[in-house]
């Protein structure tokens, strides 16, 4: 039988607190009673609600105990600050499990599927732990450290930012063996003076906490990859490359999608064609980049290539999903969880390579943070979207009238202030053998278009 996640005499003893209220043993950590599992220890962070608040709400779904700052009914450990007690969970939890290999992946586009595709081959390998969602800022990631087992074998842990000197205190609070970049480009920008330069400065920042004979895994194809090996190799780290280049470890061949895809590469200079489902173009070097990544791991190729094979496209990252109209389906690919000028490309990319029966159709609702270029990038997606052959583009938000002010009126689907006002416009287009990918910031709702096109009820042109 395992031991316990932590008890009540290891959480005082990490967190420097005092324990309370009676002995307990947590099987997890939880800083939400919402996704609370029984068996969980509760933090109580302050934020917009104070955590405190929703400490017997926690002990009635069955938290084991809670972490504290002030006096509360029930078992319970009492600390000065919780959130300072988190970080300690966190650390303690990394030095009780010595000989774990850590893997750190950040990036500006496709840090959490390649996070999670990594996560895939781990768990084929031993045991294994990883981040939940998207859990890659200064509370998820000491939060994943802290649910970290004793025993783990092999851990990743996706690191974000959204301003410089984020990235820094991830890193050394991780120490990862293994840093993963997938690429930098202009995300975020409207918190960097400088633009592209300064995030890719901020992302080099993950290579400050690595181990001493660590391996950093880059982007070959990105512009941004002679100064990040050069920032590698100033904190004495192996570079592992990924690209199109004949020069890279890895390098990218072919690209068949299909029902999914067939990649082609040459890696260590052994070629090699293996299938994944994802069938955008960008995956192409996603999945080298995971290969990689994994390999740095002591993963077994076998064993990698397996996990990517039976690896699942996330919500919002390239899931597909049918559209039922009269006579027959079309097809929806969700890419609505995030977007920027780089994965809205690749997105686009990944659309015109695509076979399809009908038409290709886009709906794409406003990138945000990209501070005063903003209409430009906007507007220059419409050359992206001729290279792909989208046969209609429907536009929502106000950034995205720049695009379809750009566009020739032959793509014009049709135009809304918002999302939601855009559904119908898309689901009345619709014809069987249309492929329709939405795209857009999570802030400005393309969620809510895919998830309105996922069950549409309607009869599109069909009818």
């Amino acid at each position: 039988m395992s031991s316990p996640l932590w008890d009540a005499n290891e959480i005082t003893h990490a967190a420097g607190g005092v324990a309370a209220g009676g002995d307990f043993a947590a099987t997890g950590v939880s800083i939400d009673t919402r996704t609370l599992e029984p068996g969980d220890l509760f933090v109580a962070l302050a934020g917009e609600r104070d955590g405190h608040e929703f400490v017997e709400a926690a002990l009635a779904r069955g938290a084991a105990g809670a972490l504290v700052s002030r006096e509360v009914p029930g078992p319970r450990v009492l600390v000065p600050d919780t959130f300072d007690a988190l970080q300690a969970m966190a650390l303690h939890a990394r030095e009780r499990a010595p000989h774990a290999r850590r893997c750190a992946v950040t990036g500006s586009v496709g840090k959490t599927s390649v996070t999670q595709a990594i996560a895939a081959g781990l768990a084929l390998a031993g045991r294994a732990h990883t981040s939940v969602k998207s859990y890659n800022n200064h509370i998820g990631v000491p939060l994943t450290l802290a649910r970290m087992p004793r025993e783990t074998e092999r851990a990743v842990f996706e690191v974000g930012m959204n301003h410089a000197d984020e990235i820094k205190p991830l890193s050394w609070m991780i120490q990862p063996h293994v840093a993963a970049i997938t690429t930098v480009g202009p995300v975020h920008i409207e918190n960097f003076p400088d633009g592209e330069p300064g995030v890719a400065r901020a992302k080099a920042e993950i290579f400050a906490g690595m181990a001493p004979d660590g391996v950093a895994v880059l982007n070959a194809d990105n512009p941004w990859f002679e100064f990040l090996r050069d920032e590698a190799e100033r904190w004495s780290l192996e570079v592992r490359s990924f690209g199109s280049g004949a020069g890279c470890d890895a390098q990218l061949l072919g690209f068949e999608a299909g029902e999914g895809a067939l990649v082609r590469a040459r890696i260590d200079g052994e070629t090699l064609a293996f299938p994944i489902r994802m069938s955008g173009a960008h995956w192409g070097l996603n999945s080298l980049c995971a290969l990689m990544s994994l390999e740095a791991m002591n993963v077994g190729r076998n064993v990698a290539l397996a996990a990517l094979a039976g690896f699942e496209p996330l919500d919002g990252r390239g899931a597909e999903r049918p559209i039922r109209l009269i006579g027959g389906e079309a097809l929806l690919i969700d890419e609505s969880y995030n977007a920027n000028p780089v994965s809205m490309a690749a997105a686009l990319a990944g659309l015109g390579a695509r076979r399809v029966a009908g038409r290709r159709l886009a709906a794409l609702t406003d990138m945000l943070e990209l501070g005063e270029g903003a209409p430009a990038y906007h507007a220059a997606l419409a050359a992206d979207l001729e290279a792909a052959g989208v046969d209609l583009v429907f536009c929502a938000g106000p950034l995205m009238r720049s695009l379809w002010d750009a566009l020739p009126p032959t793509r014009r689907g049709g135009y809304a202030d918002d999302a939601s006002a855009l559904v119908g416009a898309v689901g009345a287009a619709l014809s069987p053998g249309d492929v329709v990918m939405v795209k857009g910031s999570k802030g400005s709702r393309a969620a809510a278009i895919a998830a309105a096109l996922a069950t549409w009820t309607g009869v599109g042109k069909a009818g």
